[in-house]
């Protein structure tokens, strides 16, 4: 297996909570899972913003990030995403600002158009307009954001003058942004456009994978266009994913919540979106844009992704659900870190390494504390044990000849 060195690991929480299930427990399961995979290792949380169909419950992820910053101690938390066009941009960056300095350095601003067609409508947004009103918007926020020269720009949705932040960012250089793409193009382009991150939603959906390289080589393109430059360490790749201890019981666990989640979600709430399959279950583990199984099974369903980036990515997003129970499920983030996430970091080289150099070399290393040992009893005037003798005469005992 391929070792990706700083290969990170996080969630992309919208969050996805069915009805009827009570919402205040809800969002504090929220937090106490982020909580969890600040303990176990995992690297981020980007957390949503949306405003009806029910499921997807958490409308300000900035309130989140307190609460959470508060309760964790390394892990990233970022926005997944902020719909911009929802927003003032001059809001958007004062508050991202003040969330870099409360986290000291810890918030990270993801962007987007909106995701649900219901948030924009209620706001009088033409679905027409979204992507542009994005473009706009990150134009406004990154130049905001340089802290250089005072901003007026008006266009018909918002207007700047002389706009300045109060507050530079506490992270030097400027907090992490990233645009998320889905099903079109204009995600990457408009993240090539500003030389900023690349949250690829997409990879997780039908035909996703084949489209990851030609979908980072569009960004590049448009990146050299306007003098940027993308960094795939700031490319992050969205999944299914659910481990257990093995393939049968993972699919035990899933099979049930996950038609649920489709049905009553996916296809009665929300007409079943472009790109969605019928059965994604099933579609998504024969393409591989869904992992369920044990560690072996995700970690070679990883390899299989990174394989289509044609030159790999900084993260791996895991989408949250509640597929499975609650137990099983913070089991599945438990074996996932143990047990799959060192085998993409380069952690495991040196304890396998050091465990077959003594393996091999046994004989020559640990033959010699024989006679050692021997000597002590024999110095201290008493018999050697019977149950040490036969393993200080042979280098053997009993329990080795049962072993072999």
């Amino acid at each position: 297996m391929a070792v990706h060195e700083g290969l990170r690991f996080g969630i992309f929480l919208a969050p996805f909570h069915r009805v009827g299930d009570n919402p205040t427990l809800a969002l504090g399961r929220d937090v106490e899972l982020i909580q969890w995979l600040d303990t176990l290792g995992y690297d981020e949380a980007w957390i949503g913003e949306h405003h009806s169909a029910g499921w997807e419950i958490i409308a300000s992820p900035e309130i989140v990030i307190g609460i959470a910053a508060e309760r964790t101690r390394h892990i990233m938390l970022g926005s997944g995403v902020t719909s911009l066009p929802y927003h003032h941009p001059l809001m958007v960056a004062q508050r991202f600002v003040q969330l870099d300095h409360m986290t000291r350095g810890r918030a990270m601003l993801g962007c987007g158009p909106g995701a649900l067609v219901s948030d924009a409508y209620m706001m009088g947004i033409k679905a027409e307009d979204q992507r542009r009103m994005m473009d706009e918007s990150l134009g406004a926020i990154t130049r905001l954001l340089e802290c250089k020269d005072p901003v007026t720009m008006k266009t018909d949705w918002f207007e700047l003058n002389e706009a300045r932040l109060h507050l530079k960012p506490y992270t030097k250089g400027g907090f992490p942004i990233a645009v998320a793409s889905a099903t079109t193009p204009s995600g990457a382009l408009t993240a090539g456009k500003y030389g900023v991150g690349l949250l690829s939603l997409g990879a997780g959906l039908p035909g996703g994978p084949q489209k990851l390289a030609e979908s980072w080589r569009g960004a590049e393109a448009e990146a050299a266009k306007h003098g940027k430059t993308m960094d795939r360490a700031n490319w992050r790749l969205v999944l299914n994913m659910h481990c257990a201890e093995d393939d049968e019981q993972a699919m035990r666990e899933v099979r049930l919540g996950e038609r649920l989640e489709t049905v009553t979600y996916f296809s009665e709430t929300l007409g079943r979106p472009p790109m969605r399959s019928e059965d994604p279950l099933r579609d998504g583990l024969a393409a591989g844009t869904t992992l369920v199984g044990s560690p072996d099974t995700i970690a070679a369903g990883i390899e299989r992704m990174l394989a289509h980036t044609d030159g790999g990515a900084g993260a791996i997003l895991f989408r949250s659900h509640e597929w499975a129970n609650r137990e099983q499920t913070l089991r599945s983030y438990e074996l996932f870190a143990r047990w799959v996430m060192p085998r993409f970091q380069g952690s495991l080289a040196t304890t396998i390494g050091s465990r077959e150099w003594c393996s091999e070399n046994r004989s020559g290393i640990f033959g010699p504390a024989m006679g050692a040992l021997r000597k002590a009893f024999t110095d201290a005037g008493q018999d050697v044990p019977d149950h040490m003798r036969l393993k200080l005469h042979t280098g053997k005992s009993p329990m080795d000849d049962a072993a072999g």
